[in-house]
């Protein structure tokens, strides 16, 4: 046995029994909702003594892209040798998934050790006049902790929650910061103009500390040019300081150059599916191409490009089903509305499409259905399961006139707010040469993917 799993139950006897019960109080601090700030991660730093310090972070904001980026250089640095540790949010099938160490979530034991380890200083920060942390809060803390105290890894591919000036995982010093792009997302919280969003994101660059960024409107590129200079932090933009050459495009390979300030690395082949991935794979190869530079990081060209087509990641136009064909992709704001129509024309053939849809209120659905509807035979609005939903027949309503201001031919639309009835509907619907698409929030997502896959519900949690 472990001497992990010696100290973990030596911990329990005077707080959490087990990893279940543990999981089950953070993920019931979500009632406290988001609460942007640093101060309670600022105390619980301190009172555990500072771990952040001890971990170099890459750490990755933007709208859409940031957990394929997260993929990308997981693969490579772990195919080359080392340590790394993963944080990306919200998990799709258990809580644990959004704590990874070498690709492998969190133990049990050692997620039992940190939790009650840190219960106590949790409890003091909420009797304090700061206040009680929230889920998100105490999930940062936890996986500061494992990889600080337990699994010590070389590197830590560290991503945002919800912005990033404000975000809990901003109390870290990082040695790379990655922005991958600004859309219409959360900006209920962050900001109502893009500019304003940007701002928020561009807050994670540190002084001195290079930023990798694929933001290409101009007010959004002014925004991280102006926190990078002053920062006095070099920005590598792409379109500029790095870009990438499409050389072919198919289901599960494409294929591109990239050119670099450093060198040019030819014929990367991918197999995640959607031309935006060619985006997010070049803004890793940028961020590896800097760990050269200026960590001295070591990875042979042969590993790096096996590890690039070998990567993938879960809910993202992931085919789980192939009689029928079922793809889903969390696809839940109008950019990413755009890049997954995209990919449905360019990249799958199918005779007729048969598109679920299950959103949180929050969202701009309006702006995601418009690229969307132009290529559906059957609509299926459905609904997650999670406090924040959008109700079925509303998504339905607003599909129906928008149909009709665009001017489209009929669609059939039904709703059918159970999820597992949904995916039946469609299920029996496609026919062997029609396409399945179940799309939307990462909470539906997750659920259809256990379901699929597993037969089992997915755990909840953002």
């Amino acid at each position: 046995m472990s001497s992990t799993t010696n100290n973990s139950q030596v911990q329990s006897s005077n707080g959490f029994q087990s990893a279940e019960e543990a999981i089950d109080w953070i993920v019931n601090l979500v009632k406290f909702g988001v609460r942007p700030g640093l101060k309670r991660m600022e105390k619980l730093m301190e009172l555990l003594e500072h771990p952040e310090r001890r971990l170099k972070f890459i750490h990755i904001a933007g709208t859409n892209g940031k957990g394929s980026v997260c993929a990308y250089l997981t693969e490579v640095l772990k195919q080359s040798g080392y340590g790394v540790g993963t944080f990306t949010s919200p998990y799709i099938e258990k809580y644990t998934d959004r704590i990874r160490y070498n690709g492998v979530n969190i133990a049990d034991e050692d997620l039992l050790l940190v939790v009650n380890k840190l219960k106590p200083l949790v409890d003091q920060v909420a009797a304090s006049e700061l206040g009680q942390p929230t889920m998100f809060e105490v999930s940062t803390a936890v996986a500061i902790y494992y990889y600080a105290r337990i699994s010590c890894p070389d590197y830590v591919v560290w991503e945002t929650g919800l912005g990033g000036r404000l975000d809990s995982t901003n109390i870290v010093k990082s040695i790379l910061t990655v922005i991958t792009n600004v859309g219409h997302d959360h900006m209920d919280i962050l900001g109502d103009t893009l500019e304003l969003v940007a701002a928020e994101k561009a807050a994670i660059i540190k002084a001195g500390v290079p930023v990798v960024s694929a933001v290409n409107q101009p007010g959004v590129i002014e925004v991280v040019e102006q926190e990078a200079k002053a920062k006095n932090s070099t920005l590598y933009l792409s379109g500029r300081k790095f870009r990438y050459e499409t050389l072919s495009t198919k289901e599960n390979e494409q294929i591109f150059n990239f050119d670099g300030p450093f060198r040019k690395i030819e014929q990367v082949a991918i197999s995640m599916n959607g031309v935006h991935q060619l985006q997010n794979a070049s803004l890793a190869l940028m961020t590896l191409e800097l760990l050269r530079q200026y960590y001295a990081l070591i990875v042979e060209d042969e590993v790096l490009l096996r590890a690039m087509k070998e990567t993938s990641w879960a809910g993202r136009m992931e085919m789980v089903s192939t009689e029928p064909r079922i793809l889903i992709d969390g696809a839940h704001n109008p950019e990413g509305g755009a890049v997954l129509a995209q990919a449905l024309r360019e990249t799958y053939s199918y005779n007729k499409l048969h598109f679920v849809m299950g959103m949180l209120s929050t969202k701009n659905h309006s702006g995601y259905l418009r690229h969307i509807l132009p290529m559906v035979n059957t609509l299926i609005l459905t609904e997650p399961v999670w406090h924040k939903k959008e109700e079925a027949a509303k998504l339905a309503e607003l599909a129906a006139s928008l149909i009709q201001e665009m001017g489209l031919p009929d669609i059939e639309i039904i709703v059918e707010p159970d999820w597992k009835a949904a995916l039946e509907l469609v299920k029996n619907k496609t026919t062997e040469n029609d396409l399945a698409v179940v799309s939307g929030t990462l909470y539906l997502i997750g659920d259809v993917r256990s379901w699929i896959l597993h037969q089992t519900d997915s755990e909840k949690g953002w």
